[in-house]
């Protein structure tokens, strides 16, 4: 739907006057929450990839079972991503929150019981841990399709891409602290308990927050035009103008795959640095410096563009800059005492990766409106984890097992490691070829804010013709 057809819709639906929009202090306390939740949930899916050798040993499992329990999450949110589109489009922003924190709470606890001695559990305890994950996994695509919601609903214009920020990095930033917090609490394997527990305690502490302070689905009184008709389309008929759309595709493609890269870096970051001779706390200190710096790009970036609105134009910079850091990493990470040069590439890697992120989230949001937010943004992230799924099972089958380095500091209960030469190279170009389709093919309009620009140029001329009208 074009910017003016979408502005009369908002018109037609009674959006009234600009001095009936109003903002609350609450949105704060909403988007704490949000972002709690969203942290806790990603600490559960990254917490073995920084010790997945030393998990592999404790449990008596395969370094294969261990990825499965990130991959677990990949496989999981794809059917059930659509079916949280529909949650958060139809049921409300406040019932997916709160269902989402009980899903990761039960989930967290579920997993303590496979260490639990006197359970006797013995070969079943990784299908406790197994399904735990499985719980979390299903609370992920209804905590990462809430930020868009979030910032739709509460809050205005002027402020929507940065609370999608704040919101939207709390993920990785959950991903930075299991990088560094996992190696920290697992010198040995005995120490995998302690690691179980101490990451119960946000996710239990979010369900409970959740739980008790969030009332409302919506603001009493919308901050922007655009919030009132925040769910206009229904579920089915959102899709097809989605699938219709083809800027919105070029996006959910170019965008899903950098997610689902991205998601293979974390992941496997650690098995990719082990073999070269690097050790799990350096491995966990470049996902950290990664992290780090993708959260300093997404905030800075987040500001420049709720100052300029300037969405294309960032993001197609950003992609081709972080391809060319892919490919830096590519190369530094095949040779052995490349620490400082590793960490530099890993920080710029994630320093322009991570900035597209929220800035993508609501370019979905403008080149597919009006159609509701969890819809646009939902099925990028179904594509991502889609992406995610068929990379993470094509990386791992493209390594080679090479004969046992003693220089290497993978502590596996197999003959050798494995080398992710080629791996890591497919990556890069990947992430470089792309970066080009995007740059090349991406082009849209900004319906959402044109909408709301033409809807206040209605509303002022009706006040201006209110005004001429003399009292009887």
């Amino acid at each position: 739907m074009e910017g003016s057809e979408a502005a009369r819709l908002l018109g037609e639906r009674g959006l009234g006057r600009l001095a009936q929009f109003k903002t609350y202090r609450r949105r704060w306390f909403l988007l704490a929450v949000v972002s709690l939740l969203n942290c806790s949930n990603a600490m559960l899916w990254l917490t073995f990839a920084p010790v997945a050798d030393k998990a592999a040993a404790y449990f008596h499992i395969s370094l294969e079972m261990v990825n499965w329990l990130s991959i677990v999450y990949l496989l999981i949110s794809i059917p059930f991503g659509l079916v949280a589109t529909w949650v958060l489009d139809s049921v409300g922003l406040r019932y997916t929150v709160i269902l989402s924190a009980w899903l990761n709470m039960t989930g967290s606890v579920i997993r303590i019981f496979s260490v639990l001695k006197f359970l006797g559990l013995n070969s079943q305890s990784y299908w406790y841990l197994f399904t735990g994950q499985c719980l979390c996994a299903l609370a992920q695509p209804l905590i990462i399709f809430s930020p868009t919601k979030l910032a739709a609903l509460w809050f205005p214009d002027h402020q929507r891409a940065t609370a999608n920020m704040i919101a939207s990095m709390s993920n990785p930033l959950g991903i930075l602290i299991a990088n560094v917090l996992s190696p920290a609490l697992v010198p040995e394997g005995k120490h995998i308990p302690l690691m179980l527990g101490v990451y119960a305690i946000p996710a239990v502490t979010a369900c409970a927050v959740a739980t008790v302070g969030i009332h409302e689905k919506v603001p009493p009184t919308p901050p922007s035009a655009s919030a009132t008709n925040s769910s206009s389309q229904p579920f089915l008929m959102g899709l097809k103008m989605l699938l219709r759309n083809k800027p919105y595709i070029i996006l959910a493609v170019c965008f899903g795959g950098g997610i689902g890269m991205f998601t293979c870096f974390s992941a496997l970051l650690e098995q990719i640095l082990c073999e070269k001779g690097y050790s799990n706390e350096f491995a966990g200190l470049n996902g950290a410096l990664f992290t780090v710096c993708g959260l300093l790009g997404a905030f800075l970036l987040g500001l420049y563009v709720d100052r300029t609105r300037k969405f294309i134009e960032s993001t197609k910079i950003c992609f081709c800059l972080s391809a060319l850091a892919s490919i830096m990493f590519a190369v530094t990470s095949r040779f052995r005492h490349r620490a400082i040069t590793l960490a530099i590439t890993s920080s710029l890697f994630g320093f322009f990766g991570f900035a597209i992120y929220p800035i993508a989230m609501e370019l979905a949001v403008e080149c597919s409106y009006p159609v509701g937010e969890g819809t646009s943004t939902g099925l990028i992230f179904v594509a991502s984890q889609i992406e995610g799924v068929i990379l993470m099972i094509l990386l791992q089958a493209l390594t080679v097992r090479v004969s046992e380095d003693p220089s290497s500091t993978c502590a596996l209960d197999q003959d050798g490691a494995l080398d992710w030469t080629t791996p890591v190279l497919v990556l890069a170009g990947l992430c470089s070829a792309m970066a080009c389709f995007y740059v090349i093919f991406f082009h849209t309009d900004y319906k959402r804010l044109h909408a709301e620009t033409n809807s206040g140029d209605l509303v002022k001329a009706e006040d201006t013709a209110t005004a001429n009208v003399p009292e009887a």
